[in-house]
C-alpha cells in the first residue's frame, strides 16, 4: 500500500508485505526542508528502510546505486555517505563523515564512528563499536560484540604497490576488543575474547582469550580483569 508523507500526498512511501517502508530518493516522503524529515534529500537511487530512521540532509545514501537497506532506528548522521548494496540491521548509527562503501553487511546495534571507513565488501556481526576513525578494508570479518578503539587500522593487502598479490583480510572473532592505533596486518585471526593494546601491531594470529601488545606484537596470558567479554 502507499502511505503519504508530510502535508503533500505526492510524497509517498510504498510498504511492501513485510511492513517494510521503501522509498527512493524521496527525503523519507517529505519536501526537502520539511521539519521531521528523516531521509536525506541528497539520496541516490533507491533504498529501504525500517521504522524511526534518521538520515542528515547533508548525508548521502544510495550513493552510485540503490539496494541500501537500513534496519529500524538506523541513524546516518551528517556528511556520511553509504554507497549501495549495503545492508544494515536495526540500531545501526554513524558519526559524523563516515564512509560506508559496497558489499558492508552489519548486524544490529553496530556503531560507526565520525570520519570511520568500511571499504566495501565486508561483514560485521552485531554490537559492534568502530570508533572513531576506524578503518576496516574488502574481505575483512568482525564478530559480535567487538569493538575497536581511536584510529584502529585493518589491512588486507600483503605487500603494497611493490607486489601484485590477493587481497586477504583479517579476522576478528566475537567477544574482541581492539585497542587505539592498533594495526592488524593482512591475514591474522584474532581469536575470541583477545585483548589487543593500544598501538599493537599485530603480525600474527592472537589466540582466544590472549593479550597482544607491542610492536610487533607479542602474546601474554589474559590478566584477569579483562576476562568476561565486551560490555558493549
Amino acid at each position: 500500500m502507499t502511505v503519504p508523507m508530510g502535508d503533500s500526498p505526492e510524497y509517498s512511501a510504498v510498504v511492501d508485505e513485510t511492513g517494510v517502508r521503501r522509498y527512493a530518493g524521496h527525503n523519507n516522503g517529505r519536501p526537502a526542508g520539511t521539519p521531521g524529515s528523516s531521509m536525506s534529500e541528497q539520496s541516490i537511487g533507491g533504498y529501504e528502510t525500517g521504522e524511526d530512521c534518521t538520515v542528515a540532509e547533508t548525508a548521502v545514501v544510495g550513493e552510485s546505486g540503490g539496494g541500501v537497506r537500513l534496519g529500524d532506528g538506523a541513524t546516518i548522521r551528517a556528511g556520511t555517505v553509504v554507497y549501495g548494496d549495503v545492508t544494515v540491521g536495526d540500531g545501526f548509527s554513524t558519526g559524523h563523515h563516515a564512509l560506508v562503501r559496497s558489499g558492508t553487511t552489519a548486524g544490529d546495534d553496530v556503531l560507526v564512528g565520525t570520519h570511520a571507513v568500511l571499504d566495501g565488501d565486508l561483514e560485521l556481526g552485531s554490537r559492534v563499536r568502530l570508533q572513531t576513525g576506524v578503518y576496516l578494508p574488502q574481505r575483512t570479518t568482525v564478530g559480535d560484540d567487538v569493538f575497536f578503539g581511536p584510529h584502529a587500522v585493518v589491512t588486507n593487502d600483503p605487500y603494497p604497490v611493490r607486489e601484485r598479490s590477493e587481497l586477504v583480510g583479517a579476522t576478528v572473532e566475537d567477544g574482541v576488543s581492539v585497542g587505539a592505533n592498533a594495526t592488524v596486518l593482512p591475514g591474522v585471526t584474532l581469536g575470541e575474547g583477545s585483548f589487543v593494546a593500544a598501538g599493537a601491531v599485530v603480525t600474527d594470529d592472537v589466540p582466544p582469550e590472549t593479550l597482544a601488545v607491542g610492536a610487533p606484537a607479542t602474546h601474554e596470558p589474559l590478566p584477569d580483569h579483562f576476562r568476561g567479554g565486551n560490555d558493549l
